[in-house]
């Protein structure tokens, strides 16, 4: 499994290649909550969001065979791709649901990859990416499984802790709040951040509860994806390394509901003129919502991961 070292190792290969996303403080109007509350705003990453961090990770850790890379995504994963092979030199095949939104479709074509539409949800792309590498010799890019990929986004953590140091009236973390799809981030910013006395609280949708019901289960299961935030965080199943590393380090998993998503969007733009996706939100629901409580002079970290949405859909 990925941890600190493999985070600065990973930190060091794709510094040139990414942006050091910045933090800001908000107060009670932002983050509904009295405690003081710090955003790393990884939806100012390069495509957008934060894997842009693991897919330079990867690319840059291995050879890169003649046939290019191919990926499937719900879109992040698919863009983060595309970009960091579009710089590198690389051809790029990603595969994306039928439902993937525009948005993120027309992010993939200004980035010269051939996007292939299939099915209707991530397991159907992945399910033809794998078909792909196999006729072609193509590297896969796995969105959340891969070591390399979860080093990479832990790169997100370890600058917000570093950050966080330097914020009047924070000096550094208690709790990081992050959200959930396959693994990928949450895995991480928990090889990132695990044995520093920084508490790690997952958030998901309630329709995409992969984690949630690993952790019932004992172990990853396929789980049924709905709702709101499932372009982004739409994985049918948490990844191993990010499900071993939550087994070992995670502080607390918790649920929020479409509408309470939507209100953390809604906040984000009307009080900072922030741009956030619903997945990009899921974290900050949490506190929004209630759903998770902090303690009077808690110093609490929200990661908003991704910032591809219309932004016609939220209200003025």
């Amino acid at each position: 499994m990925p941890d600190r070292a493999d985070v600065d190792a990973a930190h060091a290969r794709i510094r040139p290649w990414i942006r050091r996303t910045p933090v800001i403080a908000v107060g009670e109007e932002v983050s509904g909550v009295a405690a003081p509350v710090l955003l790393k705003l990884d939806l100012m990453q390069r495509t957008g969001s934060f894997k842009a961090r693991g897919a330079f990770s990867a690319l840059l850790a291995a050879p890169v065979p003649d046939a290019g890379v191919v990926a499937a995504s719900g879109g992040n994963h698919g863009a983060a791709v595309a970009y960091a092979a579009m710089r590198l030199g690389h051809p790029a095949a990603i595969f994306v649901p039928e439902t993937a939104p525009q948005v993120k479709v027309d992010r993939l074509t200004r980035c010269n990859a051939a996007v292939h539409r299939v099915g209707r949800v991530y397991a159907d792309a992945f399910a033809a990416a794998l078909e792909h590498q196999a006729q072609t010799g193509a590297r896969l890019l796995h969105a959340y499984d891969d070591p390399q990929i979860i080093a990479g986004q832990g790169t997100a953590a370890a600058e917000f802790a570093d950050q966080a140091v330097n914020v009047e009236g924070f000096g550094g973390l208690d709790t990081v709040l992050v959200a959930v799809g396959g693994g990928g981030l949450l895995g991480g910013v928990i090889a990132a951040l695990a044995g520093q006395g920084v508490r790690i609280v997952a958030v998901e949708s309630v329709g995409a509860p992969t984690l949630a019901r690993a952790l019932a289960a004992g172990h990853p299961v396929e789980v049924d994806v709905h709702g709101l935030a499932a372009d982004s965080l739409g994985a049918r199943r948490i990844g191993d390394h990010g499900f071993a590393l939550a087994q070992a380090h995670l502080h607390a998993s918790l649920l929020v509901e479409d509408d309470e998503i939507r209100e953390a969007q809604r906040r984000l733009w009307q009080e900072l003129r922030l741009v956030a996706e619903p997945g990009g939100a899921v974290a900050l629901a949490a506190l929004t919502s209630g759903r998770y409580q902090t303690g009077a002079t808690e110093r609490v970290g929200v990661i908003l991961c991704g910032g591809n949405t219309d932004p016609a859909t939220l209200s003025s």
